[in-house]
């Protein structure tokens, strides 16, 4: 555990504690604090926002592994980082909040366990040897490309690559059981991976490959998120198996339709006979030797990225080419059919005129010739 102190302004500090489960935030104020801390981007419906009344020391506690904690990869360690901020009201976001960038720096310890052997020729003298336990980890890298970039915010439907890896060495292999993804709010999770290793579900995650050393397992996987956060976390569980005591022959698993192992390795003492030299490694003395493994991203959803293309540059249209936008395009369609359509009925009301005159052209024609034909000139009295 560790603790740093910061100065945040006239009559205020902020302790920071890097505790092995959390990191516990003291802000000493020299009035009483009337307002909320939260992580930032988890002030709306949060478990991870406290609010605090009238208190003159206030101590925020955030967990390492939720609450938009992330993780990554130092040189001597692990370390992980937040932003929380503090809010001096508790029902509204002002611009008198402060935000804090903070970090907490974990180095990594060698451990060693200790392996009981016995010989069955000589009775049960116990021999004692120890080995160095191998240290595991969690990454996740972006697979499209030939590097192993590590992905921190990706979106939805981007190929990942998880990895978990043990060192690699002679002794120890592992198996990969447990696997789910969290919401980091303590609201929702997913299994991933069963007790035997298994897939639940195939198309959210496939089975791991392995290495022929058993050192390092991989799965691809396309990136997916709860809809309420964009916080994700994945946890795994790795079990430690010895090599030489066939310990590890049901690795990796093959697993049938119901996720059971078909490899799945039936515990047995056996005791070796022959040379006094031989040793047996008990399998009963590493059944506890798991490791819970995890890591976290951001993921947003593919909608962000696709607005990027709609406000692209235009590609300039040149002279032969003439641009209409789809509702002028129907308005100019509506109005020339309501032309045509006048157009034809202005046709047809000519074309019935024209008959109506033609006829009573021939009706007065007729009228002027239809009496009796009489010459008189020519008669007699």
């Amino acid at each position: 555990m560790s603790t740093v102190s910061m100065e945040t302004g006239p009559g205020s500090d902020v302790h920071i504690e890097c505790n092995s489960n959390n990191i516990q935030v003291t802000i000493n104020t020299a009035s009483t604090f009337n307002g909320m801390i939260y992580p930032k981007g988890l002030s709306t419906n949060s478990s991870c926002m406290v609010e605090f009344n009238s208190q003159d020391n206030v101590t925020y506690v955030l967990p390492l592994r939720s609450c938009n904690t992330m993780s990554t990869d130092v040189d001597d360690g692990v370390e992980y980082f937040n932003t929380v901020v503090v809010q001096p009201h508790r029902k509204l976001v002002t611009n008198q909040g402060k935000g804090y960038h903070i970090r907490c720096r974990y180095q990594t310890k060698e451990k060693t366990i200790a392996n009981s052997f016995n010989v069955s020729t000589l009775g049960t003298t116990p021999v004692m040897a120890t080995a160095p336990m191998p240290s595991c980890s969690m990454k996740i890298f972006m697979a499209d490309t030939s590097n192993e970039i590590v992905a921190e915010n990706v979106k939805i439907g981007d190929r990942l690559t998880l990895t978990i890896a043990i060192d690699n060495q002679p002794v120890y292999g592992m198996k990969v059981t447990n696997c789910l993804v969290r919401d980091g709010l303590n609201w929702g999770e997913q299994p991933l991976l069963n007790d035997e290793g298994c897939p639940v579900d195939d198309e959210i995650m496939g089975p791991f490959e392995y290495t022929n050393n058993l050192t390092r397992a991989v799965v691809s996987f396309q990136a997916h998120k709860f809809p309420y956060t964009a916080s994700v976390y994945y946890q795994c569980n790795v079990r430690l198996c010895l090599k030489e005591s066939g310990g590890c022959d049901d690795i990796p698993p093959d697993c049938d339709r119901n996720g059971l192992n078909y490899r799945r390795r039936r515990r047995r003492d056996t005791d070796v006979e022959g040379d006094a030299n031989i040793a047996l490694v008990r399998q009963d003395d590493i059944r506890d030797l798991s490791v819970e493994v995890y890591s976290g991203l951001y993921v947003n959803e593919a909608e962000e990225e696709e607005e990027v293309d709609i406000i692209s540059p235009r590609r300039v249209a040149t002279e032969q080419e003439f641009c209409i936008s789809m509702r002028k395009f129907a308005v100019g369609v509506a109005i020339a059919s309501l032309l045509l359509m006048l157009a034809v009925i202005l046709l047809v009301a000519c074309i019935l005129q024209r008959r109506r005159r033609r006829k009573d052209a021939s009706t007065s024609a007729s009228s002027i010739y239809s009496g009796p034909y009489s010459n008189r000139a020519y008669g007699r009295d």
